[in-house]
């Protein structure tokens, strides 16, 4: 009878974290809506007014309002599907090496705008399987994260190496770095280091915690690392092939 009573202690417990954490992103996707919506609705008033002229500036502030909210309900979809165990993943052998140099080069227009330079470390090719789409949208987010929080003249450092029949990725910045306080936190939903970062310098506040779904669907991790003052360090762990695995020594 103590044990019942101890396993439906925990059951209901259980129950009101997730009842919580329900009440919690519904709040937080209605506040991060609301912007945009007003936005928008001011921008309409302000037209149908004449106080707001229809010209060409004014359509492209309306547009951006709207790309605003199409990426956070995009993110919201996958989001779901990672966590509900839903998605989709096309799972294929691929090389992470060339993965990362592909991740690398999308960000390169937004790294050189900011001038700071993305450099790609790698020492050999790295099989793994895994859905090639899904892996370059996590090593996206965390490259578009690091140019954004690095320094103008800066660098930030892709990095490929094999460890214990693991494939790692590790993006590294010359940041500010993750407070103490907040890195348990840097990948919960919606979270944000920098409070004074909007939602258009700032992203939806979801990539972080999309990148760990994706990453944890294809059996492996992702951890954050950072000393205050000296950068931020992501680490991406992926289960090598088993072909690549049995080929030769580890390093």
């Amino acid at each position: 009878m103590g044990e019942l009573a101890r396993t439906f202690n925990s059951m209901v417990e259980e129950l009101s974290r997730t009842e919580e954490l329900r009440r919690n992103l519904v709040a937080d996707v209605a506040h991060e809506l609301r912007t945009p919506v007003t936005n928008l609705r001011g921008y309409i008033e302000g037209i149908s007014d004449g106080v707001i002229p229809p010209n060409a500036a004014t359509l492209a502030s309306m547009q951006g309002e709207v790309m605003l909210q199409t990426r956070l309900i995009e993110d919201l979809q996958d989001l779901a599907l990672a966590e509900s165990g839903q998605m989709q993943l096309k799972i294929q052998p691929c090389d992470l090496e060339e993965l990362a140099r592909s991740a690398a080069n999308a960000v390169q227009p937004q790294a050189q705008a900011k001038g700071t330079k993305v450099a790609v470390e790698t020492s050999e090719a790295l099989a793994v399987n895994a859905d090639p789409e899904r892996i370059s949208q996590v090593l996206r987010n965390l490259l578009v994260n690091a140019v954004n929080y690095t320094p103008s003249g800066s660098q930030v450092t892709v990095r490929t190496l094999q460890r214990n029949g693991h494939a790692e990725v590790h993006v590294a910045d010359n940041g500010p770095g993750i407070p103490p306080e907040d890195l348990p936190h840097i990948f919960d939903r919606f979270y944000r280091v920098d409070k004074s970062r909007s939602r258009s310098t700032g992203g939806t506040g979801l990539g972080l915690t999309i990148a760990r779904s994706l990453v944890e669907a294809h059996g492996g991790s992702i951890e954050a690392r950072s000393k205050k003052g000296k950068g931020a360090e992501f680490v991406v762990t992926l289960p090598r092939s088993r072909a690549a695995s049995d080929a030769g020594p580890e390093n």
